[in-house]
């Protein structure tokens, strides 16, 4: 009830006139708890106790004859119904008798005829309704297996992506705890840190197959084009499964057919990824026996007695294995299959690896074939075309990098491909790398420096350079910035801090602004484009006339040639002259043994062997012996020389490559003393310290993560885990040097947290790097475009990290310095486009 009806609510209005109630009240008319009606009712007047009592006992009446009226009417419906479905029956039947009369009238002269049509009728709509139930299944099945690709091939996405962030975390802090900056960490945890780094990067690698997959399945994938020489397959193999054998004490050859073309054009990551693949499982399932890689010609036809033209190359890796049976050598193809999947089962893996090189061997226009007897071995063949995939079904499923572009528009329009000299570098020679995306100014350097003496390499992208630059060890570097996949600016930082290359001078030729600051931060020397031919001359004279960096001598002494090798790359710096024996005794005297400033023995698995070697070592250095460095992967094998020769354990060791490179650096003098390198280190700090930087990411633990490793280097950090807030902390501190923005947040993702922040003038100028798990295909150009500066992809490269913080927050003080000579802050760090 209500006493008080606004004017508004209600109106009591008649043919006389209308007003508003001063009481309404309404009621429900129940029957046995049920509600049958409500009733609402207004008064002029208040309605009284009396009325109110009145009208509760006149419910209860309307309540039983609202329910009385109900069933009466349901009585009368089902009585009308019962009455017309007898008149109906009635009439049918009577229907029914008159047919019957006549169909027996006129049984005895159709029935023959009628039967006749009667089984072919039948038989038409029961072929009928078996092509149309096919057809149905047939489009079911085919819309099921659409929506399951789709479906799986965004759950692999997005699972990867869920898997790279936590992973992101763990790979961080694993580093951090195995480089052990603060020094309070024993040797067992170190060890601990980096097994916990390495089960990381075997998952990241896992992670890596599964995006393969998705992005095969999905059609994005890529392959770039260029001219591989098969001697590179070959090195790369042999360098990589030599060892493996050797420890699991099987035979391993490799057979290139003696007919075969220099080089093959193809694309030389992928189809190293399928025989890679092939090779680790063939040395996965063999025990005993052997290993072939064969590299030969797939003929086809004969004429006139000889053999016919070779139409395509194929990489053959045969096994003494355990066999495939015939009945699971199409399931090994498919997805997360092996050909033992049983709980039970003896091998592990994925079943990933043979599904992706199938997919691969497709886009590069060839195929992948198994010829295999249990109990007998295997063979995989791999074949694909000499001049790369010209089927044009592929074209579809291609999506060619900016590189693969380049060269296959090179190829249309006639323009010839520049062959440079990393294929015949001597020892002796002078080497420089030149890194230059347009590929008609890096054949106008290369001829340059081939005309003042050098030996040069291009590199026309910025990603792999910087492995390029610590394989090669050049004698120096050329660099244009404006570079396609990478900021030329960062990738300088790179190579500056890169222990191995930090020491290489760098000249930078670009067409850039502002690249004379690079003079400042160690840049040999610095022209702006469009240059003269005889500055360029110049640069590579200059090149030319410098004395050898080479300023110190290591022996490394080693039976296995494979780590011998290996050991060999992970010394040379561009200062230091190594050579590698796998005899000390077949070197020299000891007069010329002891002239090396260090020798560097690596301990095999063979006592004999360590044992044979050592004794060589100590009978000819002598007094020398602080200058051994021991190499001990197999650290049993170690323990066992010191049973035997206490002393041993006084020798400073390492366990693995980056160890070693830190004993290294403590052992022989380097080409600058030991002041000028700490005063360095702290310079790199320095670039750093004080820096502001925020992170905005959902993930707390990689902003734990991140923050660990940042503040080491004295760079103040704040966080925020929704891009809303982090808009609303860098409104709050604008003098934020660089906000690291995480794409994939909820309510807001990183695209539009970076579009807002450029739409706001106070907090524009600050620099963004977008930091994404997904790592697919355009995802840099997307985040370049939604306003980011830059971009890193997860799980994050530290090295990588750092040089993109030194960059930005540089441009961030310098600009902001500038801006505030000039009383102006509005512009002070627009967003690179690179």
């Amino acid at each position: 009830m209500l006493d008080e009806v606004p004017s508004s609510f209600l109106r009591i209005s008649s043919g006389l006139g209308e007003a508003p109630p001063a009481s309404a009240i309404v009621l429900p008319a129940l029957f046995e708890e049920e509600v049958k009606a409500v009733i609402e009712l207004a008064s002029f007047s208040r309605f009284s106790d009396t009325h109110r009592l009145f009208l509760e006992q006149l419910m209860e009446s309307v309540g039983i004859v609202l329910n009385t009226i109900a069933a009466t009417m349901r009585t009368e419906g089902l009585l009308k119904q019962s009455q017309l479905l007898t008149s109906e029956l009635q009439s049918r039947q009577t229907e029914l008798t008159k047919k019957q009369e006549e169909l027996h009238a006129t049984n005895e002269e159709l029935q023959e005829k009628a039967q006749l049509l009667e089984n072919e009728k039948k038989q038409v709509e029961n072929k009928n309704l078996e092509i149309e139930m096919a057809r149905r299944a047939l489009e079911e099945k085919a819309e099921q297996l659409a929506l399951t690709s789709k479906y799986k091939s965004e759950f692999l996405a997005n699972m990867s992506h869920e898997l790279r962030t936590p992973l992101n975390s763990l790979l961080i802090l694993s580093n951090l705890l195995a480089t052990n900056q603060q020094g309070n960490l024993n040797d067992k945890q170190i060890e601990f840190a980096r097994t916990i780094n390495s089960a990381g990067t075997d998952l990241l690698s896992l992670i890596n197959d599964i995006l393969d997959l998705s992005k095969i399945e999905s059609g994005t994938v890529s392959i770039e084009l260029n001219d591989m020489p098969l001697a590179h397959l070959r090195q790369h193999m042999e360098r990589t499964f030599r060892q493996l054998a050797a420890d699991k004490g099987l035979g391993f050859t490799i057979k290139i057919d003696q007919i075969l073309p220099e080089t093959i054009r193809t694309d030389e990551k992928r189809l190293q990824q399928i025989v890679l693949n092939l090779l680790s499982n063939a040395f996965k399932f063999t025990s005993q026996g052997d290993v072939t890689l064969s590299i030969h010609a797939e003929r086809t036809g004969r004429g006139n007695g000889a053999a016919a033209l070779p139409q395509a190359l194929a990489i053959a890796v045969t096994d003494t294995g355990i066999g495939i049976p015939e009945d699971k050598q199409k399931l090994i193809f498919e997805a997360f299959q092996q050909a033992d999947g049983t709980t039970s089962r003896k091998y592990g893996g994925t079943g990933l690896g043979l599904s992706i090189s199938r997919e691969i061997a497709r886009l590069l226009g060839g195929e992948l074939r198994v010829e295999s007897q249990p109990g007998t071995g295997s063979t995989f063949t791999l074949v694909i075309p000499f001049d790369g995939p010209r089927s044009s079904s592929l074209a579809p499923q291609i999506e060619l990098s900016p590189a693969a572009v380049s060269v296959a528009a090179s190829s249309t329009t006639g323009t010839p491909e520049l062959a440079d000299d990393r294929d015949a570098i001597d020892p002796s020679d002078r080497v420089v790398l030149i890194v230059e995306d347009d590929p008609t100014f890096g054949g106008l350097l290369l001829g340059l420096a081939r005309s003042a003496g050098l030996k040069g390499v291009l590199s026309t992208a910025g990603s792999g350079t910087l492995a390029l630059t610590r394989k090669l060890m050049p004698d120096a570097i050329t660099l244009d910035l404006g570079l396609s996949d990478i900021d030329g600016w960062v990738l300088f930082d790179l190579l500056r801090h890169d222990p191995k290359t930090r020491n290489i001078p760098i000249h930078v030729i670009s067409g850039a602004e502002d690249i004379e600051l690079l003079t400042r931060r160690g840049a040999a020397s610095v022209s702006s484009k469009p240059v003269s031919a005889g500055e360029l001359s110049r640069v590579f004279d200059d090149i030319q006339s410098r004395t050898l960096r080479t300023q110190r001598n290591v022996l490394v002494a080693d039976p296995d040639p494979e780590r011998r090798l290996a050991l060999v790359e992970a010394i040379r710096d561009g200062v230091t002259s190594v050579t590698a024996i796998g005899r000390v005794a077949a070197n020299a005297d000891g007069g010329g043994i002891a002239g090396y400033d260090a020798v560097v023995f690596g301990f095999g698995r063979s006592a004999k062997d360590n044992a044979q070697m050592l004794d060589e070592i100590m009978s000819q250095f002598g007094d020398f012996v602080p200058r051994l460095l021991f190499f001990t992967p197999h650290p049993d094998a170690f323990q066992q020389q010191i049973a035997l020769h206490p002393p041993l354990s006084d020798v400073p060791r390492a366990d693995n490559f980056a160890q070693l490179g830190l004993l290294m650096s403590a052992a022989l003098p380097g080409d600058r003393p030991d002041k000028e390198i700490l005063a360095s280190e702290q310079l790199d700090n320095a670039d750093l310290a004080g820096a502001k930087v925020l992170i905005v990411d959902d993930d707390i633990r990689n902003i734990y993560s991140l923050t660990s490793v940042l503040e080491t280097y004295g760079i103040e950090v704040q966080h925020a885990e929704r891009g809303r807030d982090g808009i609303a902390m860098l409104e709050e501190a604008p003098d934020v040097d660089v906000a690291l923005i995480d794409i994939m947040m909820p309510e807001m993702d990183g695209y539009e947290t970076m579009r807002r922040i450029r739409s706001q003038p106070e907090i524009a100028h600050i620099p963004l790097i977008s930091v994404t798990a997904k790592a697919m295909k355009g995802d840099r150009q997307k985040c370049l475009d939604a306003g980011a500066s830059d971009y890193i992809a997860k799980p994050v490269d530290l090295d990588l990290l750092l040089a993109l913080l030194r960059v930005w927050v540089g441009r961030s003080r310098s600009r902001a310095g500038t801006s505030r000579a000039d009383g102006d802050d509005r512009n002070l760090i627009a967003p690179r486009r690179i």
